[in-house]
């Protein structure tokens, strides 16, 4: 798992474009798996655009902070996780 908020900001920024799964705590026990685009790269947050049918609204933002503490997973298509993005 990467260290740094930056070092995961830097492994996010080269798979912009690219098709993910996310996994997020949504409190109470309950998890909420998504899949979508990651779309843009923000100093504090990302953005992920989601597949219209799987899920009522177009997009959701996270932070790297939320990555870094395990609430949200992230498993892109050609890789298996963040973790093996940011030890590249």
């Amino acid at each position: 798992m990467a260290k740094t908020l930056i070092e995961i900001k830097q492994g996010l920024e080269g798979h912009v474009g690219k098709r993910l799964k996310l996994r997020a705590n949504g409190g109470r026990r309950k998890t909420i798996e998504r899949s979508g685009i990651l779309a843009e790269t923000y100093p504090s947050v990302f953005i992920v655009e989601l597949d219209q049918e799987e899920n009522a609204f177009e997009r959701v933002s996270y932070s790297y902070a939320d990555v870094l503490t395990e609430t949200v997973e992230l498993s892109f298509t050609d890789e298996r996780t963040i973790a093996s993005v940011l030890e590249q």
